[in-house]
């Protein structure tokens, strides 16, 4: 048996690819369930996302053309489409590859966390759906517990490279105590609303949205336990706030240098921290020469985000050693496992020659024969058993494979070289 991975991700495959040869949530149990019942699959798990879609089998080492047609069907893809783009992994690459991906290290950001608790979700489906065995089930604890290391041991997911998340990550180190804090959102798009949802996360005190569309910051509002207002209602609670984020597609600014001078009296010059992702400018620029007010732009944040993904590279490359060694780790404890198996079907085996050897033995005693003359029929068959179909192989075997297992023999049974 052998561990087979086939996948393609955003490294192989375009979006549109990624598409189509991704399984939903509503199909994937259905699809594991009959991927785990093919002939010649003992284990079996799926993970699909966005950005890759992955099959992972314990199964015969052949079995790749056959999977990948099994995928074809389940999906009803043109013929030739998964063959482009698709990658295989086996055995240690395989274990390489799925620490690799549980750690962050394949993903289109490099330490993003979101695939982690993807493939949770996948565990947990193959474990629901009974299509784990041994081997699987203990890849994905080992590839979680190796992804804890790699967090915890480098710093490849602490430095934020989302615009929102870097944000977020600027608000908190402006402010010790964000629990104290109100954040004034701007906008309600999928900017603001990842905003709201890291700032609720940091346990804000309080947040606002602002919106031109009421239902819509409402709407945000009830999500993240805030206050919904709306846009032409602004200025009244620019002073209120301590954090100012704005995103949205006006064309003209949102908020104005005497609105907010207006603003920063009322905070009888408590401190307020701005930033502008909008393009063009939400917030106009003259805010920036006003005392108590820190201003950034998306040009700003752009700045801080570059810096951090170079900090990741760098973490990577240590991340990498660390899954390296891990990966060898599980490697080692699949050829033990193997080669468990293999003795015990070794002894298996010599008692069933054993078990053969002795009754015709005692038929033979019972016959009438010598003890003397049993026992050397008990010896020389047993040794013929044990050793026909090894002397077998060796013989019948090409010079190239020969060589190979005469050297094994030669360690197996403890030979002295013909030379000794």
């Amino acid at each position: 048996m052998a561990f087979i991975t086939l996948g393609l991700s955003h490294h192989s495959a375009p979006v549109e690819a990624r598409e189509r040869l991704a399984f939903t949530d509503a199909e994937l149990p259905a699809a594991l369930s009959r991927l785990r019942a093919m002939t010649g699959v003992d284990e079996a798990a799926i993970l699909s996302t966005c950005n890759r879609t992955e099959i992972l089998v314990v199964s015969e080492p052949e079995l790749a053309p056959v999977l990948i047609e099994w995928w074809r069907r389940e999906l009803n893809a043109p013929a030739g489409l998964i063959e482009q783009f698709v990658y295989t992994h086996r055995d240690q690459g395989a274990v390489l590859h799925s620490l690799r991906v549980a750690s962050g290290l394949d993903s289109m950001v490099v330490g993003e966390p979101q695939i982690l608790g993807q493939m949770k979700g996948s565990f947990a489906l193959a474990t629901e759906s009974r299509a784990l065995g041994p081997v699987l089930s203990r890849l994905f604890q080992h590839a979680f517990a190796v992804a804890k290391v790699v967090r915890s041991q480098t710093q490849v997911g602490a430095h934020p490279v989302s615009v929102a998340y870097a944000a977020v990550q600027m608000a908190r180190q402006i402010f010790s105590d964000l629990e104290q804090q109100t954040a004034l959102l701007v906008g309600a798009g999928d900017t603001i609303q990842l905003i709201a949802r890291h700032l609720r996360g940091q346990g804000i005190g309080r947040i606002v949205v602002a919106n031109r569309s009421l239902e819509r910051a409402e709407r945000l509002a009830r999500e993240v336990q805030g206050y919904a207002i709306a846009l032409s209602d602004l200025n009244a609670y620019l002073g209120d706030a301590d954090l100012v984020i704005s995103s949205t597609a006006a064309r003209e600014h949102v908020i104005g240098q005497a609105a907010m001078k207006l603003a920063l009296k009322k905070r009888r010059r408590k401190p307020v921290f701005m930033i502008d992702l909008a393009v063009p400018r939400d917030l106009d620029p003259k805010i920036a020469d006003l005392e108590d007010v820190y201003l950034y732009t998306l040009d700003d944040l752009r700045n801080v985000i570059a810096g951090n993904l170079q900090a990741r590279a760098e973490a990577a490359k240590q991340a990498e050693v660390l899954v390296e060694t891990y990966s060898q780790d599980f490697t080692r404890w699949l050829e033990s496992r193997d080669a468990g198996h293999v003795i015990r079907r070794l002894r298996e085996q010599a008692r069933a020659h054993r078990d053969d050897v002795m009754a015709k033995a005692r038929r033979k005693l019972a016959s009438g024969a010598s003890a003397e003359e049993v026992l050397g029929f008990v010896a020389d068959t047993l040794s013929n058993k044990l050793l026909h179909a090894p002397s077998h192989r060796l013989r019948s075997a090409d010079s190239v494979e020969q060589s190979m297992l005469v050297n094994a023999a030669r360690k197996l049974f403890d030979l002295p070289d013909d030379e000794a």
